[in-house]
């Protein structure tokens, strides 16, 4: 617990409590609180998050065997029922308005991505989480399951999350895409083949966003010419494609890895990269799924405190501000 308050005693390194405070004030539903407030819940959840707690009971329980540890922090005394009300009831937007106010400054501190150009680098994925239907019924997935799905787009400046939304386990992943209208003219954004959508790869060309992906094997492109220059001996191929509903031309680049000897087609509009950097740029996707699998093996994303989907969301957002705050005090 000692270390847990190290780390919670850090925290107004990066987000003091003032600015807390005013957050919480702009985002209140319903009378002003009496004998709890947010920054409480917010104390309780990140321990919650921090020690792998399993249920609202191992929160109270752990919280009154440390009291006067974490009282210093301004903390007050927490009952399961008052913790499970304010999750149910306080809007959520509180911890996504304090996520996007931390990820500005973790930001600024951020190693630059390792590629030779100035534009985004974004990762784009989504992870399912799979609910029961009867306790979540509003995350209804198939017939007899529930589930959720988390897209992110990770920045690769220090492999922070830069965005986030939730949908419900039938949303697809193109259908999120299409509606990411803040991108950066300039970035790039590097997808696997769930985000296939000719119509989607034209709307990024027409607004200046780069792409990398792979293309699927039932594509029918027509192959117009090979780019010139010499390639490394893994480049097997670097030639100009036309997709059908697509105005612009694409580039198709056939990719052998040097390890595994497996073989890789990836599509991409970014014509003023070198083949290499293509592929190392498809690579550098897997270090989102390094992001879920850390994000679900070290913090409580998996198991939920509440069932509502304020509740849901509120854990959501106060995991990736614990998230932020781990990566800020490395």
């Amino acid at each position: 617990m000692a270390h847990y308050n190290t780390i919670l005693n850090q925290l107004t390194a990066i987000f003091p409590r003032h600015d807390f405070e005013y957050l919480a004030k702009v985002h209140h539903n319903g009378q002003k609180f009496r004998s709890y407030n947010r920054w409480s819940q917010f104390l309780a959840m990140t321990i919650a998050q921090l020690a792998g707690l399993k249920s609202l009971r191992d929160i109270r329980d752990t919280l009154r065997s440390q009291g006067k540890r974490i009282y210093h922090l301004g903390m007050r005394k927490t009952s399961r029922a008052t913790l499970a009300r304010v999750n149910e009831q306080q809007p959520h937007e509180l911890y996504k308005a304090m996520f996007y106010r931390m990820l500005d400054k973790c930001s600024r501190v951020a190693p630059k991505h390792r590629f030779k150009f100035n534009g985004k680098v974004l990762l784009l994925d989504t992870t399912t989480v799979d609910l029961c239907l009867s306790v979540f019924p509003w995350a209804k997935f198939r017939r007899a399951k529930g589930a959720i799905k988390l897209h992110f787009g990770l920045d690769a400046d220090g492999y922070l999350p830069a965005f986030m939304d939730l949908t419900d386990g039938k949303f697809h992943e193109i259908n999120w895409a299409k509606k990411l209208q803040k991108i950066p003219t300039g970035s790039c954004l590097v997808f696997d083949k769930g985000f296939t959508d000719y119509l989607w790869y034209q709307d990024l060309c027409d607004r200046g966003i780069f792409f990398v992906t792979r293309m699927k094997k039932n594509a029918t492109p027509a192959y117009l010419r090979k780019r010139p220059g010499r390639k490394p001996v893994n480049i097997i191929n670097d030639q100009t494609i036309k997709l059908s509903k697509m105005d612009s031309t694409l580039r198709l680049v056939d990719y052998t890895d040097p390890e595994t000897g497996k073989k890789y087609q990836f599509l991409t509009n970014a014509t003023h990269l070198n083949a290499q950097t293509i592929a190392d740029l498809y690579k550098e996707r897997w270090q989102i799924e390094q992001f879920f699998k850390w994000v679900k093996q070290n913090l409580k994303i998996k198991t939920f405190y509440g069932t509502s989907v304020n509740a849901v969301l509120t854990q959501i957002w106060i995991v990736l501000c614990v998230y932020l705050l781990l990566s800020f005090i490395k």
